[in-house]
């Protein structure tokens, strides 16, 4: 699992069909967490916004905290941190 900052969305009008109905986000994983500077697609389960910081599952552990183990997911937001320490650094 990573800890990453919502900054964006995306729409996608022809996809999969398990993911039909799907709200997608684009994530930058906090500094410390991967590659600085990198973004990532997840997918958006619990309604996170832009500018969130969130709680991404990756791989496998995507698709089973989305309850889609048939779908074509590897990342998944699957909460929204409400406090913390600053993770940007």
């Amino acid at each position: 699992m990573i800890i990453g900052k919502v900054v964006g969305s995306l729409f996608s009008t022809r996809k999969s069909d398990e993911l039909v109905g799907n709200k997608f986000m684009i994530v930058e994983p906090a500094e410390s967490f991967g590659k600085a500077g990198s973004r990532l697609v997840a997918i958006d389960i619990i309604g996170a916004g832009i500018g969130e910081n969130v709680l991404v599952a990756c791989g496998s552990a995507a698709r089973i905290g989305c309850n889609m183990p048939d779908a074509p997911v590897d990342a998944a937001i699957v909460g929204i941190i409400d406090e913390g320490q600053d993770w940007s650094k």
